[in-house]
C-alpha cells in the first residue's frame, strides 16, 4: 500500500521561498517516476515537476524552471521541492504523486520521461499561498 504524504506547505509573499517534503512509504520499485502537481483554483492541475529515480534526471515545467529544484534523499523515500522567487501565480494546492509502474532490468538506470498519465498515487495535497 503506496503512501505520499506532503509537508511544509503554507503562506509566504511574493518574492519569497518555500520548502516542500514528501514522504513515500510502501514503494516496492526502486525505479519509478516521482513528482509534484499543483492546481489552482478554476485551473486544471499542471505538473510541476518529476524526478526518474532510476537515472536522477528531472524535468520542470517552463513556469518553474529555474526557481524550483527538486532533490531525493539516498534512500528515495523523500522528494523535496524547494520554491523560490514565489509569485502569486504560484499559489495553489501542492500534490505529490508517484507512477504506478516500476521499472527494472539494465534499461531502467538511463533517463526516462515521466508523463503526467504515468503518475497514479498521490498524496493529500498541501496548501501554497503567495500574496
Amino acid at each position: 500500500h503506496v503512501q505520499l504524504v506532503e509537508s511544509g506547505g503554507g503562506s509566504v509573499q511574493a518574492g519569497g521561498s518555500l520548502g516542500l517534503s514528501c514522504a513515500a512509504s510502501g514503494y516496492t520499485y526502486s525505479r519509478f517516476c516521482m513528482g509534484w502537481f499543483r492546481q489552482a483554483p478554476g485551473k486544471e492541475r499542471e505538473m510541476v515537476a518529476y524526478i526518474y529515480t532510476g537515472a536522477g534526471n528531472t524535468e520542470y515545467a517552463d513556469s518553474v524552471k529555474d526557481r524550483f529544484t527538486l532533490s531525493q534523499d539516498n534512500a528515495k523515500d523523500r522528494l523535496y521541492l524547494q520554491m523560490n522567487s514565489l509569485t502569486s501565480e504560484d499559489t495553489g494546492m501542492y500534490y505529490c504523486a508517484a507512477g504506478l509502474v516500476g521499472y527494472s532490468g539494465p534499461h531502467s538506470h538511463a533517463p526516462k520521461r515521466c508523463f503526467p498519465e504515468e503518475f497514479g498515487y498521490w498524496g493529500q495535497g498541501t496548501q501554497v499561498t503567495v500574496s
